[in-house]
């Protein structure tokens, strides 16, 4: 198939055309109604953006903001919420399933924020490991949850093997974002609960008049969110097909380095401010969506995203820096030397809309409770 790769080039850049052509299963439609039954259930905002649109030569740019979903800054309750119920469903019915339980994950904020707030909601405990690195405010909402918070000196993927130890322990269960062989059911049930965030963007464009998208931009850490939108996207039966760009800080790109070599690779991560982007390992069950069904996979600085942050909230979005990486993304990709052929590839023209998915609220948003530093954790 064909592919165009440039990973040493400024934006470090990788694209597959052929991926719109890829089709695979679509999530379960009852999902939506399961999310839409919860209290304090709305559809987060499409927000256009006219000027952005001008800037990048297409034709509509949209931003889905995701800076207040189901009480929390960020879109990671609804993967959490839909995980947790199917897990407790699961349970063995021998007068167990109301017995207090551990919900145990590791975070770099808000997916251990949304699995704290999901164990209180239901009575249960949560004991979540944090890396080096996050935020103290984010930490302490995770703690404000009522969750036993455990610090670990290292990266990402060494709290996630803490995590997974302590969840050996009787009672517990582990209810983490990525995966790896031999656990993947939960972290597959998260990636079906990211679905209602794409069947409410179809609605929402449609209200708008803008059809189908043709661009939607993705900020990637281990890449589950980027799972749910291509199963979404590639799990249609008809209509135009929709170009998938997965944006990550060049301090972790794993999943363009992984695009590049044609396998997963894991790679050592440097500092960002992207932090719940600072992955070194695409999630096992992702990797086989993210090589065949994403377009485009680009890399970007901190600059990028800070500039991308300020912008939107100058535009009325309140987005941290890694929901600015939909911004940052396709700005890299759609301007400077270089992008016409970065455009061609992604199939735009001057008609076309574009979907920017902002996963996270910035520190500074007064609609989320206790004003915490965000950091969208494990995407």
């Amino acid at each position: 198939m064909p592919a165009y790769v440039s990973s040493t080039a400024e934006p470090p850049w990788f694209a597959r055309p052929a991926a719109r052509a890829w089709t695979c299963s679509p999530a379960p439609a009852e999902v939506r109604d399961f999310h839409a039954a919860l209290p304090g259930y709305a559809p987060t905002p499409l927000t256009e953006l006219p000027s952005v649109a001008a800037e990048l030569g297409v034709g509509r740019v949209f931003v889905k903001d995701e800076s207040y979903r189901l009480g929390l800054p960020a879109f990671k309750a609804l993967g959490v919420s839909w995980a947790v119920h199917r897990a407790l469903a699961a349970r063995p019915a021998h007068g167990g399933a109301s017995v207090p339980i551990t919900l145990v994950s590791a975070t770099d904020g808000n997916h251990g924020r949304a699995v704290a707030r999901t164990a209180r909601l239901l009575g249960h405990r949560a004991r979540i490991f944090v890396p080096r690195g996050v935020h103290p405010e984010a930490v302490a909402a995770i703690a404000a949850e009522e969750a036993e918070v455990s610090q670990v000196a290292g990266a990402y993927d060494e709290a996630v093997s803490q995590a997974a130890g302590a969840a050996a322990a009787p009672g517990a269960l582990l209810v983490q974002d990525t995966a790896w062989p031999g656990y993947e059911r939960i972290p597959g049930w998260i990636v079906e609960g990211y679905s209602t965030l794409c069947a409410e963007i179809d609605e929402q464009l449609v209200a708008a008049g803008a059809g189908t998208p043709g661009l939607i931009a993705i900020p990637v850490g281990v890449g589950s969110l980027a799972h749910a939108v291509v199963t979404h996207y590639r799990g249609r039966p008809a209509g135009p097909p929709t170009a998938l760009l997965s944006v990550e800080p060049t301090a972790a790109s794993c999943v363009l380095q992984s695009l590049t070599h044609g396998a997963p690779v894991s790679v050592t991560t440097g500092e960002t401010i992207m932090a719940g982007l600072n992955c070194g390992t695409p999630s096992s069950i992702a990797w086989p969506h993210l090589r065949d069904g994403l377009d485009a996979a680009i890399a970007i600085p901190d600059a990028a995203s800070a500039r991308a942050a300020r912008d939107l909230a100058r535009l009325g979005v309140s987005s941290g820096p890694c929901g600015a990486a939909s911004l940052a993304g396709p700005r890299a990709a759609l301007t400077g030397d270089g992008a016409d052929e970065r455009r061609a590839a992604l199939g735009l023209g001057p008609t076309s809309t574009v979907v920017l998915l902002s996963t996270e609220g910035s520190a500074a948003n007064p609609a989320t409770e206790a004003n915490p530093a965000t950091a969208t954790a494990d995407i």
